[in-house]
């Protein structure tokens, strides 16, 4: 058996998470009091308190979902004696998840990765203005047709494909009319539903050049360490440790493709079969479950889950 850890990205948010573990574990509140001290402002009293709109800002779901990640993965360090290094084959994260993989990896500090996730959540909303851009996700077509569904709706606008997220559900990104051209061509081309996403900018797709920019400009400015586990790349559904790749791939990122399937896909065909999602919500692991046949996805995000993680690595380690 082995294990890849993954971290999930936006829209995973939800006031409240991780207070059950700050209340029950110090390595947790630890993590929490960093990333505020990090940011020069209390986050920690909107991820606990809300309102959920101001949760749901750019930037402030990046590094708070990060927070999260990191409080659980400290936990699962002090409390169930589990090592990225010896426990995971791998280490993966979706969209911003990327910086928490490499956080947990120990590549980037706990409190470079808050300010770079702020300062990446304020350069992709002000990278297009608002009512400008959109996305679109489009359930029940392949990767390939809703390549071609983004190509035809494009007409001279940016229409791209965003996430490939596997199981059949692609988002696509791009200037308002485009996308919604999208929906309207993927309705015909037999997808089971096709629908605007509630998101405040056109993520991953050309539009976020402006930001792109401002990310790598970030990024040359904080040290990055080679991880203790490979990284599998968004943009390259394969594995990276060196630091100078690993920044220039968190540049591409902004702007290409989270070829999410591919890499989970990459993950399995490399022996993995449970992945941890640590953090917040179980997008990831419902998806592994479309993805990869016979994988095993585990959602730890609270005090209930410790165990259960612990449980499923001590079994890999001896079988």
């Amino acid at each position: 058996m082995t294990a890849a850890f993954t971290f999930p990205g936006q829209g995973s948010q939800a006031v409240g998470m991780g207070k059950a573990l700050a209340d029950a574990f110090p390595a947790a509140k630890a993590v929490f009091d960093e990333v505020d001290a990090a940011l020069g402002e209390k986050l920690t009293s909107i991820i606990w308190d809300g309102p959920a709109e101001t949760l749901q800002l750019t930037e402030n779901a990046q590094p708070a979902l990060m927070a999260v990640s990191l409080a659980t993965m400290r936990v699962l360090e002090s409390e169930a004696g589990i090592s990225v290094g010896r426990d995971a084959a791998f280490v993966a994260g979706h969209s911003l998840g990327e910086y928490s993989a490499l956080a947990a990896a120990g590549s980037l500090s706990i409190s470079d990765t808050a300010r770079l996730l702020r300062i990446r959540g304020r350069a992709m909303q002000k990278a297009v203005p608002v009512g400008v851009g959109a996305m679109a996700a489009l359930l029940g077509l392949d990767y390939e047709a809703a390549v071609a569904v983004a190509e035809e709706a494009a007409q001279g606008q940016v229409c791209q494909a965003a996430n490939d997220n596997g199981g059949g559900q692609v988002v696509v990104s791009g200037h308002k009319e485009a996308v919604e051209r999208a929906v309207e061509i993927a309705k015909g081309k037999g997808a089971k539903r096709a629908m605007l996403l509630p998101v405040s900018a056109p993520f991953h797709c050309s539009l976020m050049q402006p930001a792109a920019e401002a990310m790598a400009e970030a990024l040359g400015g904080v040290a990055i360490k080679a991880p203790a586990v490979p990284l599998v790349a968004n943009v390259l559904a394969s594995p990276i440790t060196d630091p100078d790749e690993i920044r220039r791939r968190l540049v591409e990122q902004v702007t290409g493709t989270v070829r999410w399937r591919e890499s989970v896909g990459y993950m399995a065909g490399q022996g993995v079969t449970r992945f941890l999602e640590i953090g917040a919500g179980k997008v990831l692991s419902g998806l592994v479950k479309r993805i990869a046949d016979g994988a095993t996805g585990i959602a730890i995000g609270g005090p209930n889950d410790i165990a259960a993680a612990k449980d499923a690595l001590t079994a890999g380690r001896s079988a």
